[in-house]
């Protein structure tokens, strides 16, 4: 693993970790919540490359977040990993190990989707926005319209994901972004949660990255395949 990233992708994980840790510090977190925080950044560099261990490790992130979120009444969070990021990404791992790039198991190959694969994800996506929405009132979840919305996003994430489009990535800022928001008002009740929040501002760069390198990877695929 030493030489398998390169100083960019070492010294971005080093900069999200330091954040992660010096949070944790500072609030008194959970010791489980800082182990999802480091599983889940290092998951996002394993996926950055196209390699479906990163899908091996989003599955032990959804569990232990699943937790955390219960901890909270974030029920839909909870709901959401357990119920659907997490046997996702087992789907997501078998579709990236059935579709290797050359051979090479290491590297997925990248897929585009289309318009009848877009048009079926916002038929679902709107479905599940709509099924969730009532189980979330239900279970009378914090910030209901976030949590919603988060619902969306990780569903539209992780779909991407199983189809191996470069816009996965894209997703799952957008999930960040409303994840921010979530943990911060949590943290408002209690200090321990700031690191949760500052883990998904650390997901949020890393996803970032993690869409320019499935970009450069998509057209390098292509380019190689034409030659």
């Amino acid at each position: 693993m030493i030489h398998y990233f390169t100083k960019e992708e070492k010294l971005l994980w080093i900069l999200s970790a330091l954040a992660i840790i010096f949070s944790f510090a500072r609030g008194g977190g959970d010791f489980i919540t800082l182990v999802a925080s480091l599983i889940g950044i290092t998951s996002i560099l394993f996926d950055a490359k196209g390699n479906p261990f990163g899908q091996i490790l989003m599955v032990i992130f959804s569990l232990i977040y699943g937790i955390i979120s219960y901890s909270y009444a974030y029920y839909g969070e909870m709901i959401t990993y357990l119920g659907m990021t997490m046997p996702m990404a087992v789907l997501a791992f078998v579709a990236w190990m059935r579709h290797p790039y050359k051979g090479d198991k290491s590297e997925v190959e990248v897929a585009t989707m289309t318009k009848r694969e877009y048009r079926q994800m916002t038929v679902l996506a709107v479905g599940v926005t709509v099924f969730f929405y009532f189980v979330l009132r239900y279970f009378d979840t914090a910030n209901l319209y976030p949590s919603t919305l988060s619902v969306t996003t990780s569903f539209v994430a992780v779909y991407l994901t199983y189809k191996r489009s470069h816009y996965f990535s894209i997703a799952y800022a957008a999930n960040d972004v409303i994840l921010i928001v979530l943990w911060v008002f949590a943290t408002w009740d209690d200090v321990r949660y700031a690191s949760v929040a500052v883990c998904f501002v650390a997901f949020l760069a890393n996803d970032l990255y993690a869409y320019y390198c499935w970009r450069r990877m998509g057209e390098r695929q292509r380019r190689e395949l034409l030659e």
